[in-house]
């Protein structure tokens, strides 16, 4: 029980940072809020749950067919950890998200499914650190994986309805310190899971299980 909930906990923190981090879906989110209202950017918030389905299984399809490599695996981790750190860096010195100027304030859910969908970032977390912790919490209990994905999704996209909500009544919000911190601590948060996947890549690669 007590993985299972770690395994809830790790979904939520990087669900978290995910919806807090500036990128083209946290502008989007931003602009609409600031041009259409707080309810136009709530459409944009959801878009996640639409696009995200499929990047997450194809991802897991993927490395589940690798699952017997040990050296593919600790490649991936590797690779994760790097990417988790190239995103601390960026959070770290991320500036908080300006609305872009769009005359178009209609069919917010489908501009946000677009932008997300086009998005790297999505891709290459599932692929280098979403999905290795599926299949590692899978190989461990069966239950982990779906209770990290509700942590994940209820995070992400309860963050982003929160900026939504707090930038339609207050466009200082972003520019406030508070949103800076928060950015400044998923930072060091962000660096914690990097060392963490640095450490699973080696075991991999040198005993050839976590």
């Amino acid at each position: 029980m007590d993985s299972l909930w770690t395994d809830f906990i790790t979904g939520c923190v990087l669900g978290f940072w995910a919806g807090m981090s500036p990128g083209p879906l946290m502008t989007l989110v931003v602009t609409e809020a600031v041009r259409g209202g707080a309810r136009a950017g709530l459409r944009v918030a959801a878009a996640p749950l639409i696009t995200d389905f499929p990047i997450v299984a194809l991802s897991v399809f993927v490395l589940a067919q690798m699952a017997h490599m040990a050296g593919v695996l600790g490649a991936v981790s590797l690779a994760g950890g790097c990417f988790i750190l190239l995103l601390a860096w960026e959070t770290w010195k991320a500036r908080p998200p300006q609305p872009m100027q769009q005359s178009d304030l209609s069919r917010s859910l489908r501009k946000g499914v677009i932008t997300n969908f086009l998005s790297p970032h999505p891709y290459l977390f599932w692929m280098t650190v979403g999905s290795p912790l599926l299949l590692k919490g899978w190989s461990r209990e069966p239950a982990a994986p779906f209770l990290l994905l509700a942590g994940f999704y209820l995070c992400l996209v309860g963050a982003k309805i929160s900026v939504a909500l707090l930038v339609g009544r207050s466009r200082n919000f972003l520019q406030g310190r508070t949103y800076t911190l928060v950015l400044r601590f998923m930072a060091a948060v962000l660096l914690l899971f990097a060392l963490m996947f640095f450490r699973d890549g080696w075991r991999l690669l040198t005993a050839g299980t976590l």
